[in-house]
Order: C-alpha cells, then structure tokens, then sequence
C-alpha cells in the first residue's frame, strides 16, 4: 500500500457543491468522502468576528484515496482551478485499506 495516499481537503462551506462537481470531473474513477468539520485557529484574521465569538468556522472536509502519482496531478489541478480560494490540504501515506 505504500503507493497509495489520502488527499485530505479542508474547504469553505461556500465552496462544497462546486468542489463536488470538480471531484467527479478530475476523478472520476475515484470515490471521496465528505463532512462537515469544524477548524479552530489562534489566528483570529482568518475568522470573522461571529467565528471568532463561536471560537470556530464550519468547513467542509474532503478525504481522496488515489495513488501517490495522481495525489500531486491533483493538487496541481486543484491550485489551477481554485487559487486563491482558501483550500487547505496535507497529503498521508496509506499503509493499508480495503472493504470487509
């Protein structure tokens, strides 16, 4: 399993439909997970004051399985089509997975 990853992207509520639509255009031989999360952060610029009162901003949170080769085409075409759109990502091995 050491050639296969976990894209996981943190993204703005605002932003989940499209990404959706984006998933299944870029992968679509992929399945994805998504959810709502909650991101907490000692930098109060990146809330606004209602997050900053709630101590929290709800975002959405999407998990990729995919190899390692495709993960960083991925996030090539991620930068292109959303630069600048406040998408948080980080990229883990996976050292098993499967379905039972």
């Amino acid at each position: 399993m050491a050639d296969t990853a976990l894209l996981t992207l943190i993204v703005p509520v605002s932003l989940e439909e499209v990404l959706v639509d984006w998933l299944f255009e870029n992968a679509p031989d992929r399945g994805f997970c998504s959810g709502p999360v909650n991101g907490h952060s000692a930098n109060h610029a990146l809330l606004t004051l209602a997050e900053q009162v709630a101590g929290r901003k709800r975002q959405i949170r999407f998990e990729i399985h995919t190899s390692c080769d495709e993960v960083y085409g991925m996030i090539d075409r991620l930068r292109r089509d959303f630069r600048g759109a406040a998408i948080h990502y980080w990229i883990s091995p996976l050292t098993g997975a499967g379905a039972l």
